[in-house]
């Protein structure tokens, strides 16, 4: 099992070597965001399609 750390080196690794600090924290944050989403879904903490349509209808 990979840690977060390992993890962020491989990403950092897969980046051009002409990245900006910017190409960095953005492919991070994205990461993140994704794992966060995996994550919230294995929970079952999501909305469907309809019901997202339904809530934001008003």
């Amino acid at each position: 099992m990979s840690t977060v750390k390992q993890e962020a080196i491989q990403l950092i690794n897969s980046l051009p070597d002409d990245c900006s600090w910017e190409d960095i924290v953005y492919e991070i944050y994205v990461r993140e965001k994704i794992d966060g989403g995996l994550k919230a879904l294995e929970r079952g903490e999501v909305l469907s399609h309809e019901e997202v349509r339904k809530r934001l209808a008003g």
